[in-house]
């Protein structure tokens, strides 16, 4: 009896052995298949265009706190810029761009010594909008100003420089 308990035994194992070794190869062969497996698929996007920001004249109340005068400290000038865009632009550079003028009640001060002086590297981030801007100490007046020049408003033509 007891050698065919034995033999059982041994075929039960052999049973279990195969069992293993189908199950095993089935898991795999279904790794293999997940790790192989493909897709495809289509996508689409648009790009916008962005709408010029622009640079006014301050009218008002939106005076600097500085003023200029003949061999003076340097100035603050603001810039009121609108940013149609419907998200936040960033200032690379705020360059002048053009004689600086009087305005027109001071006809005779044609020799202005005013000078712009552009901020290096500006930190300036606009949301949509209109929006103030301070640059503090960007404009100087030299000696070589001439007395017709007392008392003006100087229009000092600037170029933003923005992107996204």
């Amino acid at each position: 009896m007891n050698l065919s308990s034995h033999k059982v035994s041994w075929s039960f194992r052999r049973r279990v052995v195969a069992a293993v070794v189908v199950l095993t190869s089935l898991s795999a062969t279904a790794a293999f298949a997940y790790t192989r497996a493909t897709g495809a698929a289509n996508g689409s996007g648009t790009v916008g265009t962005m709408q010029t920001v622009t640079v006014a004249a301050f009218v008002g109340g939106d005076t600097p706190s500085s003023s200029l005068y003949p061999g003076g400290p340097a100035a603050d000038v603001i810039l009121r810029v609108n940013n149609p865009n419907s998200f936040t632009v960033h200032v690379t550079s705020i360059a002048g761009n053009g004689t600086i003028t009087a305005d027109a009640g001071h006809a005779g001060c044609s020799t202005t010594g005013v000078s712009y002086t552009a901020p290096s590297n500006p930190s300036i981030t606009l949301p949509s909008g209109s929006t103030l801007v301070h640059l503090a100490g960007a404009a100087s007046m030299s000696t070589a100003s001439l007395s017709a020049c007392q008392g003006a408003t100087f229009n000092i033509p600037v170029t933003l420089a923005v992107q996204r």
